[in-house]
């Protein structure tokens, strides 16, 4: 088990990356964007649909994520790295899992504040009709799991280069990959015996049912996986830099 001096420098990395996030008028931005747009898209089906639910917003979400946690991302270590302050970085007495770690858990604090704004939401859904609370809350809580993913997945891209803007395009289309490559259409017209893999790996496999409110153990023991993995593979980019 880590000792408290171990996890006090993680929080005290993760303190500045976060207040970084809310110095920069971008990421104002970024969640104005993300709000206004999530807002649009789900009231723009959610009176044709004519149901007291969320359901239709975390089948979007993940798609706005595709954009969202690469823009929240791309600076994290690649504007370390183009300044140079990476090199003051790793000579702190850390250890590269307490950098990797204090970056991703300010990333994450960020995302779920995003996501916490999006509070009015159910409340205007429980206004207008008799909502069941219980599925929205499990699929807040699948969404920050696949927010997490993304997040752990958009680290590792950023710590591959030195411009933002490659390592947010190239997040994005990670992204994508790891969020399409079990949709049936790949996996209908992939050779059968890849199929059950492919469908396995798939970030939108496992976010269906977490979109209807229901939270399967086997789904959330993925999403830990997928995390603890990329988180890995960033530590050991940040190992090599050394």
């Amino acid at each position: 088990m880590p000792n408290k001096q171990y996890i006090q420098k993680i929080y005290t990395l993760f303190k500045k990356e976060l207040f970084a996030y809310f110095n920069s008028p971008i990421a104002y931005i970024f969640i104005a964007v993300f709000l206004i747009v999530g807002n649009w898209l789900f009231f723009n089906s959610f009176f044709v649909i004519g149901q007291a639910n969320m359901r239709n917003y975390f089948i979007l979400l993940p798609w706005i994520f595709l954009f969202l946690t690469p823009a929240i991302t791309m600076r994290v270590w690649a504007e370390e790295k183009r300044s140079g302050t990476i090199e003051f970085l790793l000579t702190l007495p850390v250890t590269d899992w307490q950098a990797v770690l204090g970056k991703f858990l300010a990333a994450l604090a960020f995302l779920a504040a995003a996501l916490v704004l999006t509070a009015s939401l159910p409340i205007t859904v429980s206004y207008l009709g008799n909502a069941d609370f219980g599925p929205i809350i499990g699929s807040y809580i699948g969404a920050i799991f696949m927010g997490a993913a993304y997040l752990a997945l958009g680290l590792f891209v950023s710590a591959l280069t030195k411009n933002q803007i490659i390592a947010f395009i190239a997040a994005i289309a990670a992204c994508f990959i790891f969020f399409f490559i079990g949709d049936e259409f790949i996996t209908m017209t992939a050779p059968r015996f890849i199929a059950p893999l492919l469908q396995f790996l798939g970030l939108g496999t496992h976010f269906n049912g977490v979109a209807r409110g229901v939270i399967d153990t086997k789904d959330i023991i993925y999403y830990l996986s997928f995390i603890w993995l990329f988180l890995w593979l960033n530590k050991e980019i940040v190992a090599l830099r050394k």
